[in-house]
């Protein structure tokens, strides 16, 4: 018989009893609440000789027990038991019996039902061993041991399987290594989901075991893992057709072979994601992608050393691609970006992120536009050489565009942020800018008519260039907004928003104004009188001049408001107060962080309130005391508080 236990380390041997004095087999582990294991119900232990453990006779006795027994003996009476509760239950006696079951294949269990002359005929009991992998399991820190995946594999086989494992950070003194894997190859072949995270003490063999015994495995996700190498992932490649899902994050030993073997063997494969693996080049991507039967509909490329030839490949034989996601490639030029583009391969392309990449020029990103017909959002982030003029060129080529974000992109000024608009007035639904300093108040004098009629959804977070000026224009060139977001923008006062929501036809929805420190009262109810039919989220954080006045007209106007943030206004009780006696209000989320002038006296107002209240921030609040928090807990039963 062939080597069946192949452990390591202080707690396991091959052949014999691992412990130095026999008695110490017998114990039962201690191996927490939620482990996957069955613990049968102990019975006082009876004593039919004198009490005297001395001499020979003990030492006699010892020899007999069944620890005596070397693994390959306890290995066949192990794999002739039924898969259920005798298994579990003897895998609680010690590390050594559940170190042996976990060590038992599914084609290694004995099954009685067929019996010929005496022996048992070897079959494997498929109908109950590993499951349909219905059950998820996830281990962090130090849980994350051999033991405990050790006993994951025996106690699921017979609970409908495993079917998701995810392995986050390492025990330091007893992390998981390649035998832990090993285990959960031997015991869960049903396993779909592996996810392993910071563990550097699992090196191929454990995923080699994986790939051999978890053949149903659709999504490997492998994040700081510096030990496992291409060896390992061809392994996958030719053993798990069914691969689906592949993600590679800071794998140093991860080089251009083992994608290769990715697209040679895993047809399947639609989603791929590579990030800071240094040894993956242009050869590992372009075999990726060049494979025939390869059908990638989701890509994300971060942090490698790839040059244009990669992003050539690419827009020639990414015909599947929807998503494509192109961050960091600091060796990506204009050229790159322009043939992608100009090989026509990227027609089904729908959503498009760029950051941090010098190629992206005006040359280089109109080329995409031209090349990505369908493309409908675009979130482009520190693409310091795209200007005024290439943005605009781009929109005019993209016909499809919808969305569009800018990030950190300080060339853009004004005028081509009002070239967007003009550009896409059609069909571009959402534009969203943050932290783009180019941006200047300007007073610019445009044409009356709104040739952005199907802009439902604006957003301006942290562009301090931004006023009131620019404001006044938004309102008259967008009059169907239903999101407004401006948030961090201290220059808008009252006199810049009021055109804004005076122009609004459709009825806002949302409206997030957080940060904008100027704004009063006299702004919030405007709004909720023009827009409290159809308001239904308020945000108004930070804004320090928001005062009782705007609850009470949020109370009288706004039957639909679900959700009211004013963190740090000056808000006090009477305020709290108005909003619980509202007739029609049904607030589900209220926070009041950092609302100082709210006191002990707003308890019944806020109790009245929590008929409906899902989540209330009271954080903060210096002036509720403590007991009146332990109070609201009590109280509002169903909502949950943070204090």
């Amino acid at each position: 018989m062939s080597q069946v236990f192949g452990f390591s380390g202080d707690n396991f041997c091959h052949g014999g009893s691992i412990y130095t004095n026999p008695k110490e087999a017998s114990f039962y582990l201690s191996l927490g609440p939620q482990v996957d294991v069955y613990y049968p119900p102990q019975k006082r232990s009876r004593v039919s000789v004198p009490f005297v453990f001395d001499g020979e006779w003990f030492e006699q006795k010892q020899k007999t027990t069944i620890d005596s027994l070397p693994d390959e003996c306890l290995f066949e009476i192990f794999r002739r038991l039924p898969v259920g509760e005798e298994r579990s239950a003897c895998a609680c006696v010690s590390k050594r019996w559940l170190m042996l079951l976990s060590s038992i294949c599914k084609n290694e269990i004995c099954s009685n039902k067929n019996t010929s002359d005496g022996e048992n005929k070897m079959e494997g009991d498929s109908q109950e061993f590993g499951g349909e992998g219905y059950l998820s399991r996830n281990l962090e820190g130090k849980k994350a041991t051999d033991v405990r995946l050790a006993a994951i594999a025996v106690g699921t086989a017979s609970r409908g399987g495993l079917g998701k494992l995810s392995i986050r950070g390492n025990n330091s003194n007893r992390g998981v290594t390649s035998q832990g894997l090993k285990a959960v190859a031997s015991g869960c072949p049903s396993l779909k989901v592996l996810s392993l995270w910071n563990v550097s003490s699992v090196g191929d063999e454990g995923l080699i075991e994986i790939a051999n015994g978890c053949q149903q495995l659709e999504k490997l996700d492998l994040c700081r893992c510096p030990s496992i190498s291409d060896k390992a992932l061809i392994a996958v490649a030719r053993n798990c057709p069914n691969l689906t899902e592949l993600s590679l994050e800071s794998c140093p030993n991860i080089h251009n072979e083992g994608l290769q073997a990715i697209g040679k063997f895993c047809s399947n494969l639609k989603s791929i994601s590579i990030k800071d693996c240094a040894g993956v080049g242009d050869q590992g991507i372009a075999g990726l992608f060049s494979s025939a039967s390869l059908l990638l509909t989701k890509v994300k490329l971060q942090a490698l050393t790839v040059s244009d030839l990669s992003l050539a490949v690419i827009g020639h034989y990414g015909k599947a691609v929807t998503d494509l996601v192109l961050n960091f490639l600091p060796n990506v030029s204009e050229r790159g970006f322009w043939v992608m583009g100009n090989a026509n391969g990227l027609h089904k392309l729908k959503t498009l992120t760029i950051a941090s990449c010098r190629g992206v020029t005006d040359v280089g990103l109109e080329a995409v536009g031209k090349g990505c017909p369908n493309l409908k959002s675009v979130h482009l982030q520190k693409c310091a050489f795209l200007s005024d003029n290439g943005l605009i060129s781009f929109t005019k080529a993209a016909i499809s565009l919808e969305s569009l974000k800018l990030e950190e992109c300080h060339r853009i000024t004004q005028f081509g942020f009002f070239g967007v608009l003009f550009n896409c007035g059609a069909k571009l639904k959402a534009l969203s800018l943050v932290s783009c300093y180019g941006i200047k108040d300007l007073d610019l004098e445009l044409s009356p008519s709104s040739p952005c009629e199907s802009l439902r959804s604006l957003s301006i977070c942290n562009c301090p260039g931004f006023g009131n000026a620019t404001l006044s224009v938004l309102g008259k060139l967008c009059p169907q907004l239903q999101q407004v977001e401006l948030t961090g923008l201290k220059g808008v006062t009252d006199a810049g928003l009021l055109p804004l929501l005076e122009s609004s036809e459709a009825g806002l929805v949302k409206v997030n104004l957080s940060g904008c420190v100027n704004l009063t009262d006299k702004v919030v109810s405007s709004l909720v009188n023009l827009h409290g039919w159809t308001l239904e989220i308020l945000n108004l954080e930070g804004c320090k001049n928001i005062s009782n006045a705007s609850l009470i007209a949020m109370a009288e106007h706004c039957q639909l408001l679900c959700d009211l943030d004013v963190s740090m206004c000056a808000i006090s009780d009477a305020g709290i107060a108005a909003l619980a006696h509202a007739q029609q209000i049904n607030l589900q989320i209220l926070s009041l962080s950092g609302c100082t002038l709210v006191t002990d006296r707003s308890l019944p107002a806020l109790r009245k309130l929590g008929h409906t209240l899902l989540g209330l921030n009271v954080q903060h609040c210096n002036s509720i005391s403590s007991s009146a928090v332990e109070m609201l807990v009590e109280l509002l039963w169903r909502c949950d508080i943070l204090s």
